[in-house]
């Protein structure tokens, strides 16, 4: 692509034509303030902050933000007519802002205020009173004070073009402008908490969080979400011994800076029902008990039965190196019995392409056709639907799909709602067949829902021929995408945490156990399956961070740790491994799993052969090399895979979720969640943008 030389600040620099004057000065370095625009968004121009002079041009400075570049510019950022323009532009942005920075949550990280001490006057021409904006509300989650309000737009354009929920938009005229919902709507999105990182000012903030902390008491982490399967890089804001906030970081490959509502406010659930101490079931009691008292009445269990009577389940949250340290565990005590798949799903653990995002969340970017086979994921995967939404807002692209008929924030064909219509795709009688077949990438991704039913290996098998069939499937593109719903799946496949020789699977086990086939089952945070299959008779050992379902069932549980209290390996749908840190350290009793694991294995008389953390990660990059490239995706190789798409069962497919709020211990846990499910889902408030 040719550039276009032009001066800033008398240095020559190389632009791209295109680009804005704002862009190209980022792009070296040269800060230019700025509220309305956000590189995510479309231009508005209408702040003003970011006054430039340009020659040739206007004899008054310009928006930086929309003005594009063109030869031979000559841009000067800091001269004393921009000063000047600036400093009259803060003036009227502050004529009506109110003095509540002793009070705003967004005190210490406001934009405005870092803006006003550098760019602003020390006094003002305005002496009139100030006016004031009626209290509006648009759900539970977001708080807002709109007397604060600047007019930045950035929430009407993020509502409309990134969420697909437009419910905000600005009314009245002049100085009576005003930004809400015109009637009493809830702003009903599962990605509605990116209004607060957008919001240049106190505007709008985090009712959960109101009057918590301030921004320099934090201690902040980097991790990553584990809500979901697709593991957005976030930060652990905590003070003391408590998670009190978690926002997003940028990572454009795979959440860019966006995260779900349910990643985001769940934090409280964190401090509720916490398991802090181990539990030994006396009776019909659980009572609490001493760390060996319980790997005691546990190896007084296992001493009298024999490793075919035995069992393990991993979890929807559990790490990788405590799922490779119970497999190690299962292993010693010959158990072939043990499944990650909670849900059942249908997967081929000897090809990893058969259950990985295989074109990576970016490649969204890139398909041109979009087929979403048994999948919702507007509540599977939020951050991932908005994607899908980006592009479809790119233009050029056909976005169709088989399944539940809802509401996913931006047009599609729906095509039927079961495996009927998918077999006629596949035959090449519908007409969605000549739209994959001639797009230059097609994509199709399968949910976790459709692969957990009872024909799931045939639903995988019809999927992969039609992406084979169409050519979603070559050298140098692949879209075939399995749309995992939980963290801990990918990692688990990979580590091979799947039934061993003459083992049984996840059903297999449950079913084993309701005929007293199993004297023990373990449970790695196991919480989502009907534990009156487990029986009357199996000795249930329950590991975990939440008194969920496992533990209530449960004959010893064993404190674990929660996700933000652990440095821990996980694995995103996409393939990519990625790591938590530890922001907090686990309440009471409790430690992180894999030090469970190993310490039991002592009693127990099989010690694992690991004693640190880096020794059980040298233990998973032998596992799988994967392991040893954290934060890459790397691609995975092709092949034979899936049932006889002939055996599909008619019935509709229906996505795993039914309760976006509640999908695991913790968001079950949390009092904020409750509220969003009484409101958005029980409630059904709002008539845009629900989900069906």
């Amino acid at each position: 692509m040719s550039t276009i030389t032009i001066k800033i600040n008398g240095q020559e620099v190389q632009a791209k034509p295109g680009q804005t004057v704002l862009q190209v000065c980022e792009s070296v370095g040269i800060e230019v303030p700025r509220f309305c625009y956000h590189d995510r968004l479309s231009l508005a121009g209408n702040c003003r902050m970011c006054l430039v002079e340009i020659k040739p041009g206007p004899p008054k400075p310009s928006s930086a933000c929309t003005m594009p570049v063109g030869p031979g510019m000559e841009i000067t950022t800091d001269s004393e007519k921009v000063r000047k323009a600036r400093r009259d532009v803060m003036e009227l942005i502050l004529i009506n802002h109110p003095l509540d920075c002793p009070i705003c949550d967004q005190g210490g990280e406001c934009d405005l205020q870092d803006q006003a001490v550098t760019y602003g006057a020390d006094r003002s021409h305005f002496h009139e009173d100030k006016i004031a904006v009626c209290k509006k509300t648009v759900g539970p989650l977001i708080n807002m004070t709109m007397t604060r309000c600047i007019q930045c737009t950035r929430c009407v354009r993020f509502a409309q073009e990134i969420a697909g929920v437009p419910v905000l938009g600005k009314y009245h005229r002049g100085e009576m402008s005003e930004i809400g919902t015109y009637v009493e709507a809830t702003f009903n999105s599962e990605i509605s908490g990116c209004l607060v990182d957008l919001c240049p000012v106190g505007a709008l903030t985090s009712a959960s969080y109101m009057y918590t902390a301030r921004a320099w008491e934090l201690r902040k982490t980097e991790s990553i979400d584990v809500s979901d399967a697709l593991g957005a890089n976030i930060r652990v804001d905590s003070r003391g011994n408590q998670v009190l906030r978690i926002q997003p970081r940028i990572n454009d490959d795979v959440n860019e800076e966006w995260l779900s509502d349910k990643g985001r406010f769940a934090v409280d659930g964190l401090l509720r029902q916490r398991l802090d101490t181990p539990y030994v079931r006396r009776g019909a009691r659980l009572e609490k008990a001493t760390w060996k008292e319980a790997f005691a009445r546990i190896a007084e269990v296992v001493g009298k039965s024999d490793g075919k009577r035995m069992a393990a389940l991993a979890g929807d949250q559990a790490d990788c190196e405590s799922m490779v340290a119970l497999k190690d565990l299962m292993t010693e005590l010959k158990s072939p019995h043990m499944d990650c798949r909670q849900d059942g799903g249908a997967a081929d653990p000897k090809v990893r392409a058969s259950y990985i995002f295989n074109s990576g969340v970016a490649g969204i970017d890139q398909a041109d056709a979009i087929l979403l086979v048994g999948t919702n994921p507007r509540w599977e995967n939020p951050v991932i639907n908005a994607r899908i939404r980006k592009r479809y807002m790119a233009g050029g692209v056909s976005i169709a799909a088989v399944g539940p008929r809802v509401d996913l924030t931006y047009p599609h064909q729906h095509l039927g709602d079961g495996p009927t219509v998918l077999k006629e795709i596949l035959s090449g009688k519908h007409a969605f067949s000549k739209v994959l077949k001639d797009a230059a990438k097609p994509m199709i991704i399968v949910g976790a829902g459709a692969l957990s039913r009872g024909d799931g290996e045939a639903v995988l098998g019809a999927v992969r021929a039609l992406a084979e069939k169409v050519g979603a499937v070559s050298e140098d593109w692949n879209g075939f995408n399995v749309l995992q719903a939980v963290a801990s799946r990918v990692g688990g496949l990979d580590l091979g945490f799947v039934p061993g020789k003459n083992g049984r699977d996840f059903n297999g086990i449950l079913e084993g156990a309701s005929e007293g086939q199993f004297d023990v089952v373990y449970l790695l945070g196991v919480d989502e399956i009907d534990m009156n299959r487990l029986g009357p008779k199996a000795f249930v050992i329950y590991q975990g961070h939440h008194g969920d379902a496992g533990a209530h069932r449960a004959d010893v549980v064993l404190p674990g740790a929660a996700p933000t209290e652990k440095n821990a390996t996980f694995v995103n749908t996409e393939g990519r491994v990625q790591q938590t840190n530890l922001a907090v350290f686990p309440p009471g009793e409790a430690k992180e799993d894999w030090t469970i694991l190993r310490a039991l294995s002592e009693v127990l008389g099989h010690t694992l052969p690991y004693d640190t953390l880096a020794q059980v990660r040298e233990r998973l990059v032998k596992a799988d090399k994967a392991f040893g490239e954290v934060g890459e995706a790397k691609a995975a190789k092709w092949g034979e895979f899936g049932g006889d798409p002939a055996t599909m069962d008619a019935a509709p497919f229906q996505s795993p979720i039914k309760n976006f709020y509640m999908t695991d211990p913790i968001t079950r846990a949390s009092a904020v969640m409750a509220e969003c499910t009484a409101v958005f889902v029980k409630g059904k408030q709002g008539k845009t943008g629900t989900n069906g």
